[in-house]
């Protein structure tokens, strides 16, 4: 079954791979250098990172067909680390980095995606969708009619070419075309040549040379805890989003490793930190890579771009890799998701633009979806409290107060006032065959009713605990506790 899995994987779509894995390469460069210039660091540091991570994560990764690279999230971390420290803390940092998401494999950290909603995820794809077209701004703003004329051209030919064949990825072609009418016409637009030098050397296997001791440690740390954390968020959700647009499954803990993996190996080989990518994995999908070989092939084809024909590479006007982006830009986000603000509850909606306005406003990936999920959270706990429900029946002098729902912090307090403390009637039951007591906060809501009742020289029975639920009340209720305890509840 493995066997027929890796086969599938690396062989099962051998000509997409191959021709998506190029289109993938050829964005890659102009991409790595100004995440580099972000960084702060020389363009080469973002190119090896590109073809190192790229290649490692396409023997390794728990994703088929999904790039990593350097990214602009992490390099955005890096900026501070590389001006106050320089080149080989960033480095280290990479490197420690990696260990903290390898480490996160083996806790299985990769399982916790599943408290990520699907508001959430679609406020991600369209916020991501948004930072990449205003990324490419800079290359419309304040230049010539040939670069307008050039990227509408290269637009016309990505959503027109397919209607012709679809054997060769239409960006691929946009990209070809572009680059010899630019150079046939001599065209002074700008080029991937001007975003940087390209470097003419291969990476150089070295380890870190800084001080190793606590002071290196303190000064590393937080930047690395920082960098697993974007990395691994940032890559499972590219993951979950590559997972629907295939309709295949991924291996998340597996992919957290690998992504670890990844780190240490660019940053031994003079690479900078770097995760999925989403802009690059929409595109290798959409030109109809799926397997691991179209990763390996954006690795293998990146490297031998820059190292033997750097001199052509250069040659690409930018023009060409806006159009492909701005087609990336619009092939991920969820126009649909528009229209469903009129049908979907608000609170869905409200999860939805708080991510992509977070996400957009801070350029912070990791910002956007950790405020997406505490919202989130916070709407499902409310909802869950709304289910809780206390009746009351009176039968021989006993009033049966039946409660009904799940008791937790967001519930307890509307337990706690669903009492008449005021009845006439000595005798109480709380029956709790119905509910289950998740935390102190419910426990603590318990007591005071029951307390409260007894103070008030009725008799009160709790019944009905679930085997969880008189786990947790055994061991922290203190109205089942000696007479004492009345005397502790009201010191408290």
């Amino acid at each position: 079954m493995l066997l027929s899995s890796n086969r599938q994987d690396w062989l099962g779509n051998i000509r997409g791979d191959i021709l998506a894995g190029i289109v993938v390469a050829l964005a890659l460069i102009p991409e790595s250098i100004a995440f580099s210039i972000i960084a702060g660091v020389d363009p080469k540091i973002g190119l090896y990172a590109a073809f190192c991570i790229t290649i490692v994560i396409a023997f390794i990764g728990g994703r088929p067909g999904m790039i990593s690279s350097a990214t602009g999230a992490m390099a955005l971390l890096m900026v501070t680390l590389v001006k106050e420290h320089g080149l080989e803390y960033l480095f280290a940092a990479t490197l420690l980095a990696g260990m903290l998401q390898v480490l996160a494999g083996y806790l299985k950290l990769g399982s916790l995606m599943r408290f990520v909603s699907h508001s959430v995820i679609v406020g991600f794809v369209n916020a991501l969708a948004i930072l990449i077209f205003m990324a490419q701004l800079p290359e419309l703003t304040h230049v010539g009619w040939p670069v307008y004329a050039m990227t509408a051209l290269g637009l016309a030919i990505i959503y027109l070419f397919p209607f012709i064949t679809r054997s060769i990825p239409s960006p691929l072609v946009c990209i070809i075309v572009l680059t010899i009418l630019s150079l046939s016409l001599g065209l002074d637009i700008r080029t991937v040549g001007d975003m940087g030098q390209l470097p003419d050397t291969l990476p150089v296997f070295a380890l870190p040379d800084i001080p190793v001791n606590l002071h290196t440690l303190a000064v590393i740390f937080p930047y690395s805890a920082g960098l697993a954390a974007v990395g691994l968020l940032e890559s499972m959700m590219t993951s979950t989003i590559v997972d629907e647009m295939t309709d295949t499954s991924s291996d998340k803990n597996r992919e957290c490793k690998a992504q670890g993996i990844a780190n240490m190996v660019t940053s031994l080989m003079g690479g900078m930190a770097g995760c999925a990518m989403i802009g690059q994995s929409v595109i290798n999908i959409k030109s109809g890579g799926r397997g691991r070989l179209s990763t390996l092939t954006a690795g293998v084809f990146l490297l031998c771009l820059v190292m033997f024909l750097r001199d052509w590479v250069s040659h690409i006007p930018m023009a060409a890799l806006v159009a492909v982006m701005i087609m990336v830009s619009i092939s991920t986000f969820s126009w649909r998701s528009i229209r469903d603000l009129r049908t979907h509850p608000v609170s869905t909606s409200v999860v939805m633009l708080t991510t992509v306005t977070v996400v957009v406003t801070t350029h912070n990936l990791a910002y956007g979806v950790l405020v997406g999920v505490l919202i989130a959270g916070i709407n499902f706990a409310n909802k869950v409290a709304q289910f809780m429900l206390v009746d009351s029946v009176v039968s021989e002098n006993t009033r049966h107060y039946q409660v009904k729902g799940q008791l937790f912090f967001a519930s307890a307090e509307r337990f706690a006032n669903s009492f008449d403390f005021n009845d006439s009637i000595n005798h109480i039951v709380i029956d709790l065959h119905h509910a289950h007591c998740w935390d102190i906060t419910s426990v603590s809501a318990l007591d005071k009713v029951v307390m409260k009742f007894r103070r008030l020289g009725k008799q009160v029975d709790v019944t009905g605990l679930n085997t969880a639920s008189a786990t947790i009340v055994d061991k922290f209720a203190i109205h089942d506790k000696p007479i004492d305890a009345t005397k502790l509840l009201e010191e408290h």
